[in-house]
């Protein structure tokens, strides 16, 4: 089967912006009973968009929190975000390289737990918007990875893109266990990349890289080869 498009990730893929999250939940819990520490924020947390961290880090610490309480976390957190993003590029050094090369031969989108205006804004800031036929974030679906719901989406859209109904391979670029799962879950094969856990916790990816610049067509046809017979 001859692959027909790519899915990234976005936070800790392309965006090198786990850093920037954990720190601006830190700065956002820091008034309230909430405590997040980093071992574990990526043992547990990072797989969860805001709403998921803030309500499972609440059930976990036995903390009561209402909906005006999450509403009044998730503004804060989002408006903090942005202030911390700024104007730097957040990009992994190879991601553009990466998303250029790839553009030129298959269409590409992004399956994110990321907030979709978080997306455009960095993806416009770096000047790659325009290679992303679709973008599927935590406020286009209902339920958040590990659940398939994202790649599903992305999936769909692209072979609308496409203007095709055909089972053409798609191939997903991961870096957590939650984004293997959801992809795996979704029918498409994964690629991870080490960039937030090692490979050792990545093992059940169907193939693992260290840096976007190995990433090329030639790598991921051979994933839908693979993964086709």
């Amino acid at each position: 089967m001859s692959l027909s498009g790519v899915i990234f990730d976005f936070d800790g893929v392309i965006a090198n912006t786990e850093p920037i999250h954990f720190q601006v939940y830190q700065d956002v819990l820091a008034d309230t009973p909430l405590k997040l520490e980093l071992d574990a924020y990526y043992a547990r947390y990072l797989g969860y968009d805001d709403v998921g961290v803030f309500t499972t880090l609440a059930k976990d610490q036995g903390v009561s929190l209402d909906q005006g309480e999450l509403q009044q976390l998730l503004e804060r957190k989002g408006k903090r975000f942005q202030e911390m993003v700024g104007n730097d590029s957040v990009l992994f050094p190879e991601a553009a390289a990466c998303v250029e090369r790839l553009a030129a031969a298959v269409p590409l989108g992004i399956a994110s737990g990321a907030l979709h205006h978080e997306i455009d804004s960095i993806l416009t800031q770096a000047g790659l918007r325009r290679y992303f036929s679709v973008i599927v974030a935590a406020d286009d679906i209902e339920r958040q990875k590990p659940a398939p719901d994202a790649y599903v989406r992305a999936v769909r859209l692209l072979r609308t893109e496409l203007g095709s109904t055909s089972d053409g391979c798609f191939v997903a670029i991961e870096d957590s266990r939650w984004g293997i799962e959801a992809a795996q879950a979704a029918g498409i094969p994964c690629l991870a990349i080490t960039h937030s856990y090692s490979a050792e916790q990545l093992y059940a990816a169907d193939a693992l890289v260290t840096s976007l610049a190995d990433v090329d067509t030639a790598l991921l046809q051979n994933l839908c080869t693979r993964c086709d017979k």
